[in-house]
């Protein structure tokens, strides 16, 4: 299975719990583009820029894309990654879910609604627009999406779970 969903929607956090339930290994394509580049994704965008990162995404998802197809498991896939054709059609016949939420609640969990000294640029802005522009995407590869924004991480595994072992 694959969790898709942009950040702060709780993949990260609801994937292990969900491995867990069902037996199976647990991935995450983000700690493992940061294990490799050995700094923190946020770290390669600055340093290396986007294009450096979507690469080492893009190898990434390959490399976990094919396990996942020869031996299960969950993967939460970095939320940009979907942007990429070949990562789009890696993910077709692959049990796909969606992890929704709110601007309201990405922005919270990625620490957007807090104030701040005032920064260049419109942080709030560019989230947006980008949730705007993947939203359409998430929907079209999802075989399930599950709202997270009024759920807890142990809820929505054990709701994914259910949903899964029903279908």
């Amino acid at each position: 299975m694959v969790l898709i969903g942009p950040p702060g929607a709780g993949k990260s956090a609801v994937g292990p719990l969900l491995a867990d339930r069902l037996g199976v290994e647990f991935r995450d394509t983000d700690a493992e583009v940061g294990a490799t580049a050995g700094k923190p994704v946020g770290d390669i965008f600055i340093e290396n820029g986007e294009e450096a990162f979507r690469e080492l995404e893009r190898s990434t998802a390959t490399s976990a894309l094919a396990s996942l197809r020869e031996h299960g498991g969950v993967l939460a896939l970095g939320s940009g990654a979907v942007l990429d054709a070949g990562i789009q059609a890696l993910l077709d016949g692959l049990p796909v879910v969606y992890l929704s939420a709110d601007f309201g609640t990405v922005a919270h969990r990625i620490g957007l609604d807090r104030p701040r000294v005032v920064i260049p640029g419109n942080p709030r802005g560019r989230l947006r627009a980008m949730l705007d522009e993947r939203v359409s995407i998430y929907q079209r590869l999802a075989a399930l999406t599950v709202p997270t924004d009024d759920l807890d991480p142990a809820e929505l595994a054990a709701h994914i779970a259910a949903e899964i072992t029903t279908t």
